[in-house]
């Protein structure tokens, strides 16, 4: 049935009268009464009686008053998204993330949500999952924290900040003290490098440095920047790391590398599926306005 003749019944229960219905339906007399008819038709009783006053329902037409209603105002509800209150909010945000973004991003970003939707519960899971972005077309992941270019076209995305790369070390690593480090220097000391697949030996220093027909010596390969501070606290060893990552990082001295190594940009990026539910537009937002001040 169309809801339209559902609406018009509850009109005319309410008024008794198919003038005011049609006021009220913001409708023409004529079609309330055609529609009154329809009625009729698929309830196979009268519904209404002429009176001296207007209309008198019929014993089917008060039966029906109620659930007409209660379906009428279950398909508002339906149709009317509810308001997102953060406060009472209550359920689980999935992240995908590299361990760099785990600590530039969603670090500060917990930070936020404990103060504003403290009934919000965060799972983190590895961004270099092959399966990511089925897991977001599933809606299993709710953001994910990567870069445009492992973006795919069909995602929903936006900039959340430019990073550079940074030159670090122990705060009294003998270079420590030097406000400007050669490059002859730089390519001189044994160096660690971050490498998400394990094993690697070059990354982007070294196209970089190639490009000015240099190289250096990576000494040590691990697979995450959450151990790095603490192997060049005890270590003679350098890095080029993020800056973010830089600034977060106790005990250590940070210097300009001696050669301009291109950074990266950090983007969120969702799926169509949670584009426009409320609860997940509202820790998007908030998410952005952490990184705007980041």
């Amino acid at each position: 049935m169309d809801l339209n003749l559902l609406r018009a019944l509850d009109a005319l229960l309410d008024e008794r009268n198919v003038t005011r219905a049609a006021q009220r339906l913001s409708l023409t007399q004529p079609a309330v009464s055609g529609m009154l008819t329809r009625l009729r038709e698929a309830f196979d009783d009268p519904l209404f009686v002429r009176t001296q006053r207007g209309i008198a329902p019929t014993l089917r037409a008060l039966e029906l008053a109620a659930p007409v209603r209660q379906i009428l105002g279950e398909v508002e509800s339906l149709l009317t998204p509810q308001a997102f209150d953060p406060a009472r909010a209550d359920f689980t945000l999935t992240l995908a993330a590299t361990d760099y973004a785990l600590q530039a991003v969603v670090s500060p970003y917990l930070a936020a949500l404990r103060r504003d939707a403290p009934g919000i519960r965060v799972a983190v899971v590895p961004a270099q999952d092959p399966s990511l972005f089925a897991q977001l077309a599933r809606g299993d992941v709710d953001i994910a924290l990567i870069t445009p270019e492992s973006t795919p076209p069909d995602l929903h995305a936006r900039r959340l900040f430019d990073e550079r790369y940074v030159c670090v070390m122990r705060k009294d690593h003998p270079d420590a003290a030097r406000k400007r480090m050669t490059i002859a220097r730089f390519c001189a000391l044994d160096h660690a490098l971050v490498s998400y697949s394990g094993g690697a030996f070059e990354g982007v220093t070294d196209t970089a440095l190639a490009q000015l027909g240099r190289k250096r010596r990576v000494a040590l390969s691990v697979t995450s920047f959450l151990v790095l501070p603490e192997i060049l606290r005890a270590s003679d060893l350098i890095a080029v790391v993020p800056q973010r990552l830089a600034e977060r990082a106790e005990g250590l001295a940070v210097l300009a590398p001696p050669l301009a190594i291109p950074g990266f940009t950090k983007t969120a990026a969702w799926h169509e599926r949670t584009h426009r539910d409320p609860a997940r537009r509202w820790a998007r937002a908030l998410l952005f306005d952490v990184c705007g001040s980041l």
